[in-house]
């Protein structure tokens, strides 16, 4: 079996992966992906016109990596409730094995400049398509439950981050329970 080198671009992604997730946006300097990647200045401005377009591709490669972890775990169950709960259970196992370090991308919201407007208008894309799993998971979106459910997920992640916790998933997955057993859903 032959092995493949690493491409620069693979390199300098991969080392942007790990660092802007470990010690954020701002705090990576273009000079250390450099180094880390083994890549010459010149090849990173070849493939990354800035730093917000590498911050871009970062956001993107995040979201493939934690869009498919979630639907694994929510796959699994056909049920709109066990799928729905599965999603506090996936906040649960994340944060286990990533150690509280919460959502990289309102991570890296709280990081960016105002004309930094190419990373903002990813990360809310990628929030507006959590909002739409959710809706597209419940049987009634049109109540607005959804977003109730969504708010509760999106709140869950910051406060476990805040107080590196479990108790914020493991209670907003409660009332979500709690208002399935009221039929506030369907």
């Amino acid at each position: 079996m032959k092995h493949h080198p690493v491409l620069p671009k693979e390199r300098i992604l991969e080392t942007a992966l790990k660092l802007f997730h470990e010690q954020g946006y701002n705090t990576t300097g273009i000079n250390q992906i450099i180094s880390e990647a083994g890549v010459a200045k010149a090849s990173l401005y070849l493939h990354f016109k800035s730093k917000e377009d590498l911050g871009v591709e970062y956001l993107k490669a995040r979201h493939a990596i934690w869009y498919e972890q979630l639907l694994s775990f929510t796959n699994e169950s056909k049920k709109e409730k066990k799928k729905i709960l599965a999603t506090f259970d996936f906040l649960i196992d994340i944060n286990e094995k990533e150690n509280f370090r919460g959502c990289s991308f309102l991570n890296m919201l709280s990081e960016i400049q105002p004309d930094e407007s190419k990373l903002l208008a990813v990360i809310q894309d990628y929030k507006q398509e959590l909002r739409n799993f959710f809706a597209d998971t419940m049987e009634n979106p049109k109540d607005n439950l959804s977003d109730t459910v969504y708010l509760l997920f999106e709140a869950a992640m910051q406060e476990s981050q805040l107080f590196k916790s479990q108790w914020p998933v493991e209670k907003a997955k409660k009332i979500v329970s709690d208002l399935y057993k009221l039929k506030y859903f369907k």
